[in-house]
């Protein structure tokens, strides 16, 4: 199955990475490459002295010029390996999540490196960014297609949504389109108890964020009878979960029409109707409003006008594309922090998270103590949450981490 019989050697006192638990060899740790090969091709990988490192697959467009498949150097990558993988890969979710809706494949956190499958209860959305998994994409799937039969899961659809830029740095296009007979490509799903209809075409990643599902079940509980504003709201998740659960009421802005429309659609799946034109309600008595704005423009301009909430939930894009971004991404996210926090009522309660890796832990703690010191107010923390366990962190590889959430109650400098 596109095994070469090359072998890729390291130089001395390179392979630091891999020598440490983690997935990539970069193109400036390479010695030299024995044999033929093409890219795409899973080869043989040996430390400077000859001693066995495993197998990976081979790309030379790409500065991860190497990416592990297997510590085992003489295992053979086969349908079996890949069964064995998929196999893997959905046993931990039967184990950890509720798998109606889940991340059943998380690249390297499973050990098929590049590539993303999402299941949307019957509908499976995949992304690859690497070579080799898009040779073996549709292996991938009919093998998982098989194992999820034998729970007695039948998928109708399946869509690809490899259309990331990573894929042109690796010297791919970015494709996109069906992968079995076309469907409704409006998924309805159930997540929380809450209605959600996911574009699996049209939506950002692969339609919707699974990675939030227990933070917003979260917030929940810190919602009822109080007013609410959800900012970057995207479809609404983090509003919905708030509103059901007896928030007075719920203020989701986005920057987004199409996502705006998304979402007041989902509102409607859950029984909420335009009642003045404005706000829609439902049979609760809770009120629920979608907004379109900017909102690095409308939390300053809603602290001017002295505006205050009880619970603030901040969900912003990665701000922080790159490592040489982090800068210009701390202020960013500074801006808005500070702004959440002055809007909040004494004891009321911040939820804010990033999910660029780029912004570390660390970076990201600093940078709200230094937006609480500028709004003058202190943080009792509530919670430090990351992201659903569908999305496991592998500790040796560094990217898969990249979702912090914390909840506080905002206290304010008086007392």
């Amino acid at each position: 199955m596109y095994e070469s019989s090359a072998e890729l050697i390291l130089k001395k006192g390179e392979g630091r990475l891999l020598k440490s638990g983690g997935a990539w060899i970069f193109d400036n740790e390479v010695a030299e490459v024995k044999g033929s090969f093409v890219n795409g091709d899973v080869i043989r990988v040996s430390d400077f002295d000859g001693f066995p490192m495993g197998k990976g697959v081979i790309n030379v467009n790409s500065k991860i010029r190497v990416r592990m498949l297997t510590r085992e150097a003489d295992r053979v990558i086969d349908r079996s390996f890949i069964r064995e993988r998929v196999l893997r890969a959905w046993e931990y979710r039967k184990n950890t999540v509720d798998t109606s809706s889940c991340r059943i494949v998380f690249g390297d956190a499973d050990f098929l490196p590049g590539i993303t499958i999402d299941k949307y209860e019957d509908v499976l959305v995949i992304e690859s960014l690497s070579l080799v998994m898009d040779r073996l994409k549709m292996v991938i799937l009919d093998e998982l297609q098989d194992i999820l039969a034998g729970d007695g899961i039948k998928i109708r659809g399946i869509y690809e949504r490899s259309d990331a830029r990573e894929r042109l740095r690796e010297g791919m296009e970015q494709v996109t389109g069906f992968l079995s007979e076309p469907f409704d490509t409006q998924v309805p799903i159930t997540e929380n108890g809450v209605k959600y209809l996911v574009d699996v075409a049209e939506g950002q990643k692969t339609g919707f964020f699974l990675d939030q599902k227990y933070n917003r079940a979260a917030i929940a509980r810190i919602c009822k009878g109080k007013k609410v504003l959800d900012c970057f709201t995207h479809t609404g998740s983090f509003a919905l979960n708030a509103a059901l659960a007896g928030a007075e009421s719920v203020l989701a802005v986005d920057a987004s029409e199409r996502a705006v429309r998304q979402a007041e659609m989902n509102a409607g799946l859950n029984g909420f109707t335009d009642s003045d034109g404005t706000w829609m309600t439902n049979e609760a008595g809770t009120r629920l409003r979608f907004v379109t704005a900017d909102l690095l423009e409308m939390l300053p301009d809603l602290e001017k006008t002295g505006e205050e909430f009880d619970v603030v939930i901040l969900d912003p894009p990665a701000f922080a594309k790159s490592r040489q971004n982090v800068k210009n991404a701390e202020k960013g996210y500074r801006k808005i922090n500070r702004a959440g926090m002055r809007i909040v009522k004494d004891g009321g309660f911040l939820a804010t998270c990033t999910c660029s890796h780029f912004m570390t832990r660390e970076l990201f703690e600093e940078m709200l103590r230094k937006a609480a010191r500028e709004a003058h107010v202190r943080l009792r923390q509530v919670e430090a949450r990351t992201q659903s366990p569908d999305h496991p962190i592998l500790w040796a590889a560094e990217e898969s981490s990249y979702l912090k959430f914390y909840i506080f109650q905002v206290v304010r400098d008086k007392r």
